[in-house]
């Protein structure tokens, strides 16, 4: 997944995405812990992928926090 993909999602989508995400480390960390992990680049990738919704999720925030400050 990309930035521009993550760009175009709304904040409740990142936090479905973001959920998600999690859960699937979890379970890879726990593949791996017992020995039945497989394809251990999907660890990365979901890394990455989270920290990719993390990043834009606090820019809006930032942008958010900026444009409440100009209005007054």
């Amino acid at each position: 997944m990309d930035g521009v993909e993550i760009r175009l999602k709304t904040d409740d989508e990142l936090k479905t995405m973001l959920l998600a995400l999690k859960k699937e480390a979890f379970n890879l960390r726990f593949q791996q812990a017992s020995g039945q992990l497989e394809n251990t680049a999907r660890m990365r990738a979901v890394k990455r992928d989270v920290a990719r919704i993390k990043t834009i999720a606090a820019e809006r925030r930032r942008a958010q926090a900026g444009r409440g400050e100009s209005d007054e």
